[in-house]
């Protein structure tokens, strides 16, 4: 089984376009990691201030990684997060 983690955010009135630029930039980092399978943001179409990330790690170590590695603490702890207005994580396990 895999780790899913699905972020639910909201942007600051103003910082969606910024903070979907980090975003991107934060994707293409985190996809590289060794223990990533799936990182996907996404926006929604009728409210682009609200945010959906949905990750997917071979386990809890490599969640743990992805939170300690140079591009997380740069783009998400010391960029992205102060952007949102609202964060809301939960944790899944694939059913295989």
């Amino acid at each position: 089984m895999a780790l899913v983690l699905v972020v639910k955010m909201r942007a600051q009135e103003g910082k969606d376009d910024e903070a979907a630029e980090v975003m991107r930039e934060l994707a293409e980092a985190t996809r590289r990691e060794q223990g990533c399978i799936q990182y996907i943001p996404v926006r929604d179409v009728d409210d682009p201030r609200n945010f959906l990330l949905y990750e997917q790690y071979v386990d809890r170590a490599a969640l743990d990684e992805h939170g300690a590695s140079e591009h997380f603490q740069r783009l998400a702890a010391g960029h992205l997060f102060g952007l949102m207005e609202s964060r809301e994580r939960s944790f899944y396990e694939t059913v295989e």
